[in-house]
């Protein structure tokens, strides 16, 4: 019995050997170095871009229910220590008076650390001899464009936890649905928006989705492994926290630069016109 276009075997193969080549095109543009960088940028960022969205949107919504939101969606991308993330960011919003209007400048700063140096990595991920050049001005404001889009984000998903408790008593499901929803929707809009060169929405949101269930199943398993069996304690001590991040960070970058190149690839076999699933 031979196999037609749509049998699952045949989709399964093709999907195999799309991976491979995936990953050998990610390992050639060192994309572990890559995510190195950017999880430790990210590390930097995410504590004063958090406090500084923080302060900024509690003078719309509910301090703690917005506090509620962060420490759900800090729960996707540091599974184990979501906790210290919060601690810091409260430790902040305590001290809002202090940073006062002169401060808000340096959290700006140090915020757009992660922006820039994902950006930088994206573009080697899908580097072309052709590739056009970006205006300084315009690399300069779009990391801030996105902290601009991530609050408004942040805003409209306070607002939409805050109606789904009002309204229903079993939230936990919901809640979850709606944090994997936001983190796709986040890959599919960096995917879009961060590269030089066009990106299709459709494809974008390929690499979103892929990016976004990588994640998922990668945060489980890191959750069960950090909480269960992990010996990072006992080897780090008192710097375990600090590791356990960092590994964390980097693990996200790898999977979102992943994402990327899936994006990459199927540009790739789009412009030499064959099907996505074959080596351009």
């Amino acid at each position: 019995m031979t196999e037609n276009d749509g049998s699952p075997g045949l989709l399964v193969r093709r999907l195999w050997s799309f991976a491979r080549r995936v990953l050998r095109h990610f390992f050639r543009n060192h994309g572990i170095l890559l995510a190195g960088g950017v999880g430790y940028n990210v590390l930097l960022s995410a504590v004063p871009l958090l406090a500084l969205l923080g302060v900024l949107l509690t003078r719309i919504v509910d301090e703690e229910q917005l506090l509620e939101v962060m420490a759900i969606q800090i729960q996707h991308f540091s599974p184990a220590h979501a906790n210290v993330w919060m601690d810091a960011v409260r430790a902040f919003m305590e001290s809002r008076d202090i940073i006062g209007i002169a401060g808000i400048p340096v959290l700006l700063f140090f915020s757009s650390f992660a922006f820039r140096m994902l950006e930088d990595s994206i573009a080697i991920i899908f580097h072309r001899p052709e590739n056009p050049s970006r205006g300084f001005w315009f690399s300069a404001i779009l990391p801030y464009a996105f902290m601009l889009a991530l609050g408004v984000g942040l805003l409209v998903l306070t607002l939409l936890f805050g109606f789904i408790d009002a309204s229903y008593e079993e939230t936990g499901l919901v809640f979850y649905l709606l944090s994997f929803v936001s983190v796709f929707v986040m890959f599919s809009v960096i995917y879009k928006v961060l590269p030089i060169l066009h990106v299709s929405p459709r494809r974008a949101l390929i690499g979103g989705l892929v990016a976004a269930i990588l994640w998922e199943a990668t945060r489980l398993v890191m959750m069960y492994y950090f909480l269960n069996i992990s010996f990072v304690n006992v080897v780090y001590g008192s710097l375990a926290t600090i590791i356990v991040l960092l590994i964390s960070l980097e693990v996200g970058a790898i999977i979102l630069l992943l994402g990327a190149q899936v994006i990459a690839e199927l540009e790739r076999s789009d412009r030499a016109g064959v099907p996505w699933y074959l080596e351009p």
